[in-house]
């Protein structure tokens, strides 16, 4: 139930939505006087009042179902997973260019060293040196340097065989991040169609509430509008029964006996939630 300064306030506020004033002003607790007639069509302005209301709960509906469109969330959850993605491929990426730096620094130690023995071999055997101790020291470097390219071609080997898995990972990360992104442009083409659809029915429905509130008194859709706003989106409600079906809380018996004394056309109030009531 709204506390007593809040049903006060609209009362106060609301005056004018019915030329009997509300309760301060004389007139019964719960009422803002008389002042709603029939309008066109023989509909009176609280019934035309509530036809607003269903087009702006309407209207409300549709904009929360754009909001929470499932394919938004999808999108939303595959954002996430391809930002995740993008952290590995980027660490994956890192690994991939350190081992291939290594493989590359192998394989120009490599190509130095064969060039290094090729080059003491041709002077070995080419007849320009003929000092014997000078020949076994070449012949010794060239062992060493064969030695040494060896152990080269061991650790190259073993850089590949490193290098393998990681570009292997590279890859499949990026070609998961490629399905992922068309997934999401999938995803974001779903969502601007079904936008699209649903802006043209709320364009719909606004322009039936200007019709319908073109036709409710200027006071009684200020107050509607005002109470609306502060009240979830429901300004106006029926009474269903002894229930008010914004609040759907039970009116006590004393309560509705005197609205329903109240007579035809007079803005009433919920007690409970201090929304405008059509009975």
């Amino acid at each position: 139930m709204s506390d007593d300064g809040d049903m006060d306030e609209h009362r106060d506020q609301d005056g004018a939505a019915g030329e009997g004033g509300p309760a301060g002003d004389g007139g019964a607790a719960g009422s803002g006087g008389a002042g709603t007639g029939a309008g066109p069509g023989g509909l009176s302005d609280l019934e035309r009042l509530l036809a607003v209301q269903e087009r702006d709960t309407a209207a409300d509906r549709l904009r929360h179902r754009r909001a929470t469109l499932p394919e938004r969330e999808a999108l939303a959850a595959l954002g996430g997973a391809m930002a995740g993605l993008r952290e590995r491929l980027a660490e994956a990426t890192a690994r991939r260019d350190t081992a291939a730096a290594a493989v590359r620094r192998l394989e120009a130690d490599l190509a130095a060293t064969e060039a290094r023995i090729a080059e003491v071999d041709k002077r070995l055997y080419s007849g320009e040196v003929t000092a014997s101790r000078e020949l076994q020291a070449m012949a010794a470097d060239v062992e060493s340097m064969k030695q040494r390219r060896s152990s080269l071609e061991d650790e190259a080997l073993s850089a590949m065989e490193a290098l393998e898995p990681e570009s292997s990972e590279v890859a499949e990360l990026s070609d998961q991040l490629a399905r992922h992104g068309a997934e999401a442009e999938g995803l974001r083409e779903a969502i601007a169609a079904e936008e699209a659809v649903i802006d043209a029915e709320v364009v719909s429905e606004e322009a039936t509430r200007v019709t319908l509130a073109a036709d409710v008194p200027d006071a009684l859709l200020a107050t509607y509008d005002r109470l609306r706003a502060k009240m979830g989106g429901v300004g106006a409600a029926r009474l269903v029964g002894s229930s008010c079906s914004g609040c759907h809380l039970t009116l006590p018996a004393t309560e509705l006996a005197r609205l329903r004394a109240e007579p035809p056309g007079t803005v009433l109030y919920c007690d409970q939630c201090g929304r405008i009531l059509v009975v």
